[in-house]
């Protein structure tokens, strides 16, 4: 019990006193137990997930080697119709877009005048061929007269130069008819190929002029058909080494790349460079069976130089370029990615061909690289890629 003598002052002190002192008992009991039972476990750091990637297989492979270049569809052949004589247009015998053969009538011009022209040919040189038969007749009296001094050789150099110059009136008469029937048949006008009419560009019953030149209509033949492109002069050497193995394959592609429209082969190779654009001009002949290709057309040409046989490809969007060259990230076993380095023999937009870098049956990463470092856990999200790797090709002439 308090002394009821000692001031307050002195009672509130001891208070604090003692609830200080109670507290640093606390706390040091408190760090004794921590001291004891020791420091917490560092939680496990956790492992990245896995990058979601495409990959493809490098495989062995037969690979074709294209040329590029831009090429026009032209007709294999193209006649504008025009008329050889005068006259008014009775006939137009075709229908536009029509498909014709080499001799089908086209356009009839009217024939009366060139057929009078001809009648009267006729009967002119049937005239003469009389006159010519008689004068025969008559030179050969006079050759049997001549020995017994029965007619004068006047007479009879006279008869003689007479059937010389009826016999070449009636082969001016036979040229005539000839002449004749040669105007009259040009009043029927045929297709000189086979091919398809265009537009017609006169109407029956007007006048026509062979002066004028006039067309009538435009044939074009489109089966076979043609196609001139060109290539950089660069590619001359290879185009040349290859051409003598045989006529070279060409494809004619669509605008964007995606549609064959047609196969066709190397008719003639230009015998000049254009020196403005160092190009050189091709000309390929297309069969044109379903009639794809059309005159005026802009299309790829596709030029086949050769196969390469049993190389090592991947697709060429696994090949990137960094500051020390070509590369690719190859997936190892334990599903991370390493950069290799690549050599290249070819690259195009589908696939590349590898000579150094890769072995057949290695997985690389054709989708998702600029996720990627060396070491980064990867995951193929391509379907059935297990599946899809290709089994390593038998050496030639051996068994793998």
């Amino acid at each position: 019990m308090p002394d009821p003598h000692l001031p307050t002052s002195l009672s509130t002190k001891r208070v604090r006193w003692i609830a200080a002192s109670a507290i640093v008992v606390v706390l040091g009991l408190g760090a004794g137990y921590w001291l004891m039972r020791g420091p917490a476990p560092t939680p496990a750091a956790a492992i990245p997930p896995a990058i979601p990637v495409q990959t493809a297989f490098a495989a062995q492979s037969d690979v074709p080697i294209y040329f590029d270049g831009l090429g026009t569809v032209q007709a294999f052949n193209t006649v504008i119709v025009t008329t050889r004589v005068d006259g008014q247009l009775q006939r137009v015998n075709f229908v536009e877009g029509q498909d014709v053969k080499a001799g089908d009538v086209l356009v009839q011009i009217d024939p009366r005048t060139f057929q009078a022209t001809f009648d009267q040919a006729v009967s002119t040189k049937a005239k003469d061929e009389a006159l010519l038969a008689n004068a025969k007749l008559d030179l050969q009296r006079y050759e049997t007269l001549a020995p017994q001094n029965y007619t004068s050789k006047q007479t009879l150099d006279t008869q003689k130069a007479l059937v010389s110059q009826l016999d070449a009136q009636v082969k001016m008469d036979q040229a005539a008819i000839e002449f004749a029937a040669t105007n009259l048949d040009y009043t029927t006008i045929k297709s000189p190929i086979g091919g398809r009419t265009g537009i017609r560009l006169v109407d029956a019953g007007n006048n026509v002029l062979a002066a004028a030149n006039t067309p009538l209509v435009v044939v074009t033949q489109i089966q076979p058909i043609s196609v001139i492109f060109t290539l950089p002069a660069d590619d001359l050497p290879a185009f040349t080494k290859a051409a003598p193995a045989g006529p070279l394959t060409v494809l004619a592609l669509s605008r964007d790349l995606k549609t064959e429209l047609d196969r066709g082969t190397v008719a003639v190779l230009d015998n000049q460079i254009v020196q403005a654009t160092a190009t050189i001009r091709l000309k390929a002949t297309f069969p044109n069976a379903k009639g794809a290709l059309w005159p005026g057309q802009f299309v790829n040409a596709r030029l086949l130089i050769e196969t390469k046989h049993n190389v090592l490809t991947i697709p060429s969007p696994a090949v990137q370029r960094g500051p020390n060259g070509l590369y690719a990230y190859v997936v190892k076993p334990n599903s991370t990615v390493e950069m290799r380095p690549l050599t290249l023999d070819q690259l195009d937009a589908g696939q590349a061909i590898i000579t150094d870098g890769l072995k057949p049956g290695e997985q690389v990463v054709m989708g998702g690289q600029y996720r990627l470092q060396a070491g980064a856990r990867v995951r193929a999200t391509n379907a059935d890629v297990a599946s899809a790797a290709p089994r390593q090709s038998a050496p030639p002439g051996g068994t793998p």
